[in-house]
């Protein structure tokens, strides 16, 4: 049976944010009542709370609270279990042999229009999920899966709204060659782009990442509107909601055990993750004398009190990167400099120690993450977290700490 509502609700990138999940749970229960909630990606992964549950509470909040989710590159695996991918909806990832990994639409009736609901990922997004998350498939281009169902499915649609995990600019390209989308809903991107910005018929739009808010759209008289606002503020979620609300409390419990003394250089402040991460690879460089390659990624930003807390720390270093030694691909051992420049482009900013890398580098101690998806060479594990090296760079009062 189709729900029928006036407008639609998007969230993107909440990445386990459940810290003031009171709000957004709260939220999401009033739009219910008028609104598709609709989800564009990375509801998984980044905080103690996935670290913890492994995905226990975002899977009890979308199965119970959303109509339709697109698939995002973190917490891929989850998109294609039981009841999540009952709600997921991509047009441009196939298996080996062409067919879609997801149904690729939703149908919906919004404001008395059909409306078909789809989603794409850039392949730049799918390229970063863990191969042993995607093996058998492959993403196609989001612009021809988009025109193929348009041929296909045009005579059932009144309008069309795109769940996009590809980013805010790539969104503005993909309105331009797909125009007859009317609502673009952005995740991907983390940028502080959020719109809503009018590219011909088109409206792109994101919400606020990381729960704190959500994107609107709804049809007019002559197209689609749309805005972006933030949960409200509230203490407390609805009592229906319960059985979700105990589980993170349940989990913020322990969350909040405290570790060890942060040094006086970090306490009650944000450490910029860059600064972490570089201090970081100088540690491990000095302590096993190999070449280090990180990803500044791999690492959040959080305010710090005077006590390091589980939380802050799986907040900080959210993925449970484990560290190994890895081979460097033969056409890059040479070049070293267009490994960095092909790993910036594909993760962001990348520290190494020594800076710049020599040539003849054979070897670098990097995350396994890295390893499996770019290197695609033998690693071996060094036999600990990057978490515990976090763990010591902001807790230890050693050498290089104290400038």
């Amino acid at each position: 049976m189709i729900r029928e509502v006036a407008a639609i609700a998007a969230t993107t990138d909440v990445h386990s944010a459940f810290d003031n999940a009171n709000q957004m749970l709260s939220g999401l229960h009033e739009a219910r009542a008028r609104a598709l909630i609709v989800d564009c990606g990375d509801y998984f992964e980044g905080s103690g709370f996935y670290r913890l549950g492994q995905g226990a509470i975002e899977r009890q909040v979308l199965t119970s609270m959303y109509d339709v989710i697109a698939p995002g590159n973190h917490g891929w695996q989850h998109y294609l279990e039981p009841g999540l991918r009952d709600l997921t909806v991509c047009a441009n990832v196939v298996d080996l042999q062409g067919v879609p990994v997801f149904r690729p639409l939703h149908r919906t009736v919004v404001g008395g229009r059909n409306v078909l609901v789809t989603a794409v990922i850039s392949k730049q997004a799918f390229a970063t999920v863990p191969p042993v998350h995607r093996t058998g498939q492959r993403a196609t281009d989001p612009v021809n899966a988009l025109r193929d169902l348009l041929l296909r499915h045009h005579h059932r649609a009144d309008a069309w709204v795109l769940l996009s995990h590809s980013g805010f600019e790539a969104d503005l390209r993909m309105a331009e060659e797909c125009p007859f989308l009317d609502v673009i809903f952005a995740g991907h991107c983390h940028s502080d782009q959020y719109g809503p910005a009018q590219v011909g018929r088109t409206v792109v739009v994101k919400g606020h990442e990381l729960g704190a808010g959500y994107a609107w759209a709804e049809p007019t008289s002559t197209g689609w509107t749309a805005r972006v606002a933030r949960f409200t503020d509230t203490s407390t979620a609805p009592t229906t909601l319960a059985p979700i609300t105990d589980m993170i409390d349940s989990w913020r419990k322990r969350l909040t055990t405290p570790l060890r003394p942060v040094l006086p250089r970090w306490q009650n402040s944000t450490p910029c993750r860059a600064t972490v991460l570089q201090l970081v690879a100088e540690h491990l460089h000095d302590k096993l004398r190999v070449p280090v390659l990180l990803n500044e990624t791999a690492l959040r930003s959080t305010k710090l009190g005077t006590t390091l807390r589980v939380s802050d720390l799986l907040t900080i270093e959210p993925f449970g990167n484990q560290l190994v030694h890895a081979q460097i691909p033969h056409q890059y051992i040479d070049r070293p400099e267009a490994l960095v420049a092909h790993l910036t482009q594909h993760c962001g900013p990348i520290a190494t120690v020594p800076l710049p890398l020599p040539a003849s580098t054979t070897h670098v101690l990097t995350t396994d993450y890295l390893a499996t998806t770019f290197l695609g060479r033998h690693a071996h594990d060094a036999g600990f977290g990057l978490g515990e090296s976090v763990h010591r760079i902001l807790t230890t009062d050693d050498e290089r700490n104290r400038r």
